[in-house]
């Protein structure tokens, strides 16, 4: 019939090939997996560093440049029985300074002998130790000491700032002749973390007198803990940008005009 019109829409859904609002279900469930991942990750990273490390915060200059007064360290938990030359430690010693911790850099354990200065380097066991982390210009000892022969289960520490440090050498007229317990460290300093100033340097200069301790997990829990919250980010970002992507393609197939015919 003449008077007679039909009115035509484009259809809502369906048809167009888009993707839902939000992402596809597969997008949805690997991005719920991907945040789930992350948070065992990230979570599970700080766990292990609490059970691995103590922090600690250094309160005198004796161990500059390497710690200064004032920074924040990371140090692992260890046994003394773990304890290599050149490593630095934190222990008590109430023979040393009353009820609180120490610490100081190993130089020579159970069984070593021990003096300074030849040629103005410490020597250890008959060998000339190389130093670099001591500050430019300073010498390995401000005074020389007789030779020490450090008995078994038993440490003899250093600090980096040889000029003012009270170390071994202050206790040398003691009963232990400056030495400590090995099984009074606490833990072993693996990095300066506030203000940053990263891994401790290997202490070469001892290699010669035998293995040298091996790095402890931080950078690994570093990692862990990175790839956990980029796990995160990364799922909980899924669902926005799909969404997004999804309103833009809505948009670029357009609506058919209703028409009257």
């Amino acid at each position: 019939m003449g008077g007679e019109s039909t009115t035509r829409t484009a259809p809502h859904s369906g048809g167009t090939g888009t993707a839902p609002a939000g992402g596809s279900r597969l997008g949805q469930r690997l991005s719920g997996a991907a945040v789930a991942l992350g948070l065992v990750l990230f979570l599970g990273g700080f766990g292990w560093a609490a059970v691995a490390y103590r922090p600690y915060t250094v309160p005198t200059s004796s161990m500059t440049p390497t710690i200064d007064a004032g920074d924040r360290v990371l140090a692992e938990r260890v046994d003394g029985g773990e304890v290599r030359r050149g490593d630095v430690v934190v222990f008590r010693d109430n023979s040393w300074v009353t009820g609180s911790l120490v610490v100081k850099r190993v130089v020579a354990v159970g069984g070593d002998t021990v003096s300074c200065c030849t040629d103005g380097k410490l020597t250890v066991n008959g060998k000339q130790i190389q130093e670099p982390y001591l500050p430019k210009g300073s010498l390995a000892e401000n005074q020389n000491f007789p030779t020490v022969t450090v008995p078994r289960g038993r440490l003899f520490l250093l600090g980096d700032e040889r000029q003012g440090s009270l170390d071994s050498t202050a206790h040398l007229t003691d009963a232990a002749k400056g030495t400590v317990a090995a099984d009074a460290v606490k833990a072993r300093v693996d990095a300066v973390v506030w203000p940053w100033k990263g891994m401790l340097g290997r202490p070469t200069g001892f290699e010669a007198l035998g293995p040298l301790s091996q790095p402890g997990p931080l950078r690994t829990i570093g990692l862990v803990i990175l790839a956990g919250a980029v796990l995160v980010l990364g799922g909980g970002a899924y669902g926005p940008i799909a969404k997004r992507a999804g309103r833009s393609q809505t948009r670029g197939t357009g609506t058919e005009a209703a028409g009257v015919r």
